[in-house]
């Protein structure tokens, strides 16, 4: 069932990048990132969010989200 929610997930992030247009017309931009990354900005967070989907997808249909995230914050909670 993983792998099926894994694809779907990775659907979704392939329609950010590709249709980033829609997201921008239907939510709007972002201040934040209109500052940050210049003009374009609010497109170019939207195309790293959906490769930044895909790419968590992809580790945790492998089992290897887990792993990283005890490396990364493991020793927060003393693992």
């Amino acid at each position: 069932m993983k792998y099926v929610w894994g694809i779907l997930i990775i659907a979704l992030g392939a329609v950010m990048v590709i249709k980033t247009d829609w997201f921008v017309e239907n939510f709007g931009h972002s201040e934040w990132a209109e500052e940050h990354f210049g003009g374009g900005g609010t497109r170019l967070m939207y195309k790293v969010l959906g490769i930044a989907i895909i790419f968590l997808s992809l580790m945790g249909m492998t089992g290897m989200l887990g792993e990283v995230i005890v490396k990364v914050f493991g020793r927060l909670f003393g693992i």
